[in-house]
């Protein structure tokens, strides 16, 4: 039997994906008496696209239009059971998804944060990890609620020393009060034992829906990660590799579907390094939801004046990895700052070296400015050594 968002996307087509058939049947659920006209303001959608859609979700057996629109009770306990709104605080949802204060409504949830952060690891910053604050984790949690990528999805974080996992977590648990919901999980992807077992020891002292994966994000992300997600979370190593591998990894597990969100926290850089980061997006056919500066604070992390930004993303019908395969180029800053690199045009196969050293400081700055044979704008890496230890006389490293 189809699902009411299955039978209306037959009859409407949407460009912008089922993800706003759904968003228009949870406001319906949440506001009923809603006008048509705010169900277009509050899906983004052109007002006539949100009729339609509305049409075909009265035709379902969904909604029903009754001085505004709402959900008929086949409706609402399909939202209930189907999509796990059952048992939900649907005041603090509503205050959490439309206001932009939460501090005193989640007030008991960050000082339980701030206990748990106090007890993390230390940060490796060898694999670039640095420690965001509670409050930041905790934005990033309700940032995936107003996007409608919260409730009843599987929501994966590629790493994650900053346990947005926990703090999705103990979110949930705030707005189910009952204890009964179980349709949201949480993966997560890291190659730090540390923080694995961190995160294990809350998931079961805390009864949070979370599972943990190690994995080294060079290596294949396993088969059984496929295509099973509906949104992640990342904070990757702020270079350009960096990105491009967290991200790709990320898009082979989420599912295969128009309008997922991805989030992203990422450094601010210099105007050049984020045309090549866009170019990225463009590559993978992503598009840029929504930029958010200064949306991360980070504790002791002057390099970056203890910021970033966030950025989402949004999946398209032409997403697909940069990287799919065993990953080889240097990835973090540490290795991409002491490494040459040989990349190859993947035009023409003009070689550049690429480095401290090199021809080109930088893979972003080559890809702005393209091969200086053809002008074109993708390569692969095809050799690389380290520059510290060939000034220490040390045999170099391919």
């Amino acid at each position: 039997m189809k699902t009411y968002i299955e039978q209306a996307s037959q009859y409407t087509r949407l460009q912008e994906g089922n993800h706003v058939i759904e968003q228009l049947l949870i406001e319906s659920y949440l506001n009923p008496g809603i006008s048509t006209k705010e169900l277009a303001r509050r899906t983004l959608l052109p007002t006539p696209v949100a009729s339609a859609i509305k049409r075909e979700l009265i035709k379902a057996g969904a909604l029903v239009q009754d001085r505004g629109v709402r959900c008929t009770p086949e409706g609402a306990a399909w939202m209930e059971r189907e999509c796990g709104y059952g048992g939900l605080d649907r005041a603090l949802f509503r205050d959490l998804l439309y206001e932009t204060e939460w501090n005193e409504k989640l007030e008991d949830v960050l000082a339980i944060l701030k206990g748990l952060f106090q007890q993390r690891p230390s940060a490796d910053v060898q694999i670039d990890q640095s420690k965001c604050t509670p409050e930041t984790s905790l934005n990033r949690a309700i940032l995936c609620l107003k996007q409608h990528a919260f409730i009843g999805k599987n929501i994966l974080c590629v790493g994650d020393d900053d346990l947005v996992s926990v703090s999705i977590g103990l979110l949930l648990q705030k707005l189910f009060p009952s204890g009964s919901h179980n349709a949201t999980q949480v993966h997560v992807l890291d190659i730090d034992d540390r923080f694995l077992e961190h995160i294990e020891t809350i998931a079961r002292e805390h009864d949070l829906p979370i599972t943990c994966s190690k994995l080294d994000l060079r290596e294949e992300l396993p088969e059984n990660l496929h295509g099973r997600f509906d949104s992640f979370f990342t904070d990757p190593p702020y270079t350009l590799q960096g990105m491009g591998l967290f991200v790709s990894r990320g898009i082979q597990a989420l599912k295969r579907e128009k309008g997922l969100p991805i989030f992203l926290s990422f450094a601010h850089k210099a105007p050049s390094f984020m045309l090549a980061m866009q170019r990225e997006f463009i590559r993978m056919g992503l598009t840029v939801a929504a930029n958010f500066p200064r949306f991360n604070a980070y504790e002791g992390a002057e390099m970056i004046a203890n910021r970033s930004q966030m950025f989402i993303l949004r999946t398209t019908d032409q997403t697909k990895p940069e990287y799919s395969g065993i990953f080889a180029d240097a990835l973090y800053t540490g290795e991409v700052n002491q490494t040459l690199r040989t990349y190859r045009c993947k035009s023409c196969s003009r070689e550049v070296f690429v480095g401290i050293t090199g021809e080109v400081a930088t893979i972003e700055q080559l890809k702005n400015e393209g091969c200086s044979g053809c002008g074109y704008d993708m390569f692969e890496m095809v050799a690389k050594k380290a520059v510290l230890r060939e000034k220490m006389g040390e045999p170099l490293a391919d």
